[in-house]
């Protein structure tokens, strides 16, 4: 048995004796072909439901359902009309009625097997070389396209007259010229061309081999919408062996007697009719599949329409929830900065307190006093101690009243504090601002960090008062506290073309450059946990963009930090 190639066409045989089943298979698949095998036409119908063969050969006498039966059922079927069936029969009449039921070809049980292996493949060839034009615009009904070739002026006549009356469109040639320029011609798309193989003008196997290379020549452009169509040989009475197989090598479909002219009409019949079936599968095919994919487009527009509906949807509702997000984080951010002020004005009013405290106390301690020494000077009016005791009391009174300017000045620097807190620009005067609040941070500042003033630049600027109150109060308060023992701190105040400058200097240990960047990042501290909250500087950051002015941070000249404050000219 020989090795079947791995694309080894696929048959069904149909056949219900277990011995000619064998040797059949046995036959077939030692011609290279693949055999799958049912015993009864009921079993070949359920396995057609699963897979298609490319050909079905089927005994005509099954039990149950015979073989015309099996061949009416394939052709019911829009899956099965167009599938190949060749029926083996011992029957006297046996062809004729498988040829009346649908089968495409029919072969003697009896006959020579290597004529039933060419038959087989002349039915594979056409079969799995594709029909003709077959595209969805091709017309659902339309006649079967004849070409007659024979010499005989009579058996032409008579045979086209056959064919015709079948309700087949005929057109005839006499010879091997003729017959290709028939296939050549414009718009010539035959079915079936009938060729006298024996016919005297001509040689009839080369003319089929010749029309079989313009068949060939039609399959290669196919898609181009060339035709293609079947060959039937016609020879005598009993063709030999050999000529049979001679016509089948020059692409003859089949071989007819030349003397029986019904079994040739049965037999075009048949070859025109399977030929119309499978170009009318592929006409529906392609029309299911222009709707599949109008569908297809249909639904994948109807997708992404809803797909943009949703992306819409998501987009708004992601925009809203940025929105919200954006402000909850605005009103954190209030929350946040209020807080730090607030911080701030904590730390302010303790130190204030403490700056007020002093004096107070010792003003209590000389009043005490003063009341004390008073009334002993008017229990003992000429005392001699009198004169004494009461410039005691008058040194102590001094004491108590620079004690109360002290506090006046705080006082009066705090409502001048709480002005620079207004939010509108103004007129602001820059070193009486920048000396209210210093003093309001005396207590941090102590008798431990000298302050050096240069106030060169004008004397005031139109800005808001927060700028000088926010800003340079967090500035000078983050330089005190960069000096724990001692140092100085440098202000300076210069006027450039279009700009009026502040520089807050301190001798501290400076500011990494790599950190230059971050200060003004809110929450971020150089400080001990617990000692600051990172604010600060992003305030006055915040209050220096406002004014689209600039807030930079340098190397000062002793080594600490430098502050330099830009604010854009105004108009006053």
């Amino acid at each position: 048995m020989s090795e079947r190639p791995a694309t080894a066409p696929h048959l069904l045989l149909v056949e219900d004796s277990e011995t000619q089943a064998l040797e059949l298979r046995l036959l077939l698949e030692s011609k290279g072909f693949a055999v799958e095998r049912c015993a009864t036409a009921e079993a070949a119908l359920d396995h057609l439901n699963t897979r298609l063969p490319d050909l079905v050969v089927a005994d005509h006498h099954l039990p149950g359902m015979n073989g015309d039966e099996f061949a009416r059922q394939l052709r019911l079927s829009l899956r099965t009309r167009a599938l190949p069936l060749l029926m083996l029969t011992g029957a006297r009449d046996g062809e004729r009625q498988g040829l009346e039921s649908g089968a495409d070809a029919y072969v003697a049980k009896s006959a020579d097997r290597d004529l039933l292996v060419l038959r087989i493949r002349a039915l594979l060839r056409e079969r799995l070389g594709g029909g003709g034009s077959d595209g969805p615009g091709v017309s659902a009904f339309r006649r079967g396209r004849v070409l007659v070739v024979d010499g005989s002026a009579t058996y032409r006549t008579f045979l086209a007259g056959l064919l015709a009356h079948e309700g087949h469109e005929v057109a005839t040639a006499d010879g091997h010229a003729t017959a290709l320029a028939a296939l050549d011609a414009p718009g010539a798309a035959f079915d079936c061309v009938t060729i006298d193989l024996l016919g005297p003008s001509y040689d009839g196997l080369a003319l089929c081999r010749a029309i079989s290379e313009r068949r060939t020549a039609g399959l290669a452009g196919r898609e181009a919408g060339a035709p293609t169509f079947q060959v039937v040989g016609i020879a005598g009475t009993l063709p030999a062996k050999d000529f049979l197989v001679e016509a089948f090598a020059a692409g003859a479909d089949d071989v007819v007697s030349k003397s029986d002219g019904e079994i040739l009409v049965m037999r075009v019949r048949s070859l025109v009719r399977r030929k119309l079936l499978e170009e009318d599968n592929r006409r529906i095919a392609g029309e299911f599949g222009n709707r599949e994919r109008a569908l297809e487009r249909a639904r994948a527009e109807a997708e992404a329409a809803e797909a943009r509906a949703a992306l819409a949807g998501a987009l708004e509702q992601a925009n809203a929830d940025l929105a919200t997000a954006n402000r909850k984080l605005t009103d954190a951010q209030a929350k946040l900065v209020q807080a730090a002020k607030m911080a701030s004005l904590g730390e302010l009013v303790a130190g204030i307190a403490h700056e007020i405290n002093n004096p107070l106390a010792f003003i209590l301690a000389h009043q005490g006093t003063v009341e004390r020494i008073l009334g002993e000077v008017v229990a003992e009016p000429d005392s001699p101690d009198g004169p004494r005791k009461l410039r005691k009391c008058g040194d102590r009174v001094g004491a108590m009243r620079m004690g109360l300017t002290r506090i006046q000045d705080l006082v009066l620097n705090l409502r001048k504090f709480s002005r620079l807190d207004e939010g509108e620009r103004t007129l602001v005067h820059v070193p009486e601002a920048i000396e209210t609040v210093l003093a309001l941070i005396q207590h941090k500042l102590g008798e431990r960090i000298a302050v050096v003033r240069d106030f060169a630049g004008r004397p005031e600027i139109h800005c808001t008062p927060a700028l000088l109150n926010q800003v340079v109060m967090n500035i000078l308060g983050n330089a005190a506290d960069a000096m724990p023992e001692r140092g100085t701190i440098t202000i300076e105040t210069r006027t450039a073309p279009d700009t009026d400058v502040i520089r807050i200097s301190d001798t501290g240990p400076g500011i990494p450059e790599t950190l230059r960047e971050k200060i003004f990042e809110p929450f971020f501290t150089t400080k001990p946990v617990g000692s600051g909250t990172g604010l600060g500087l992003a305030i006055a950051y915040s209050v220096v963009q406002a004014h689209s002015g600039s807030l930079n941070v340098e190397a000062a000249p002793g080594g600490g930090a430098c502050f330099v404050i830009g604010i854009p000219r105004q108009t006053d």
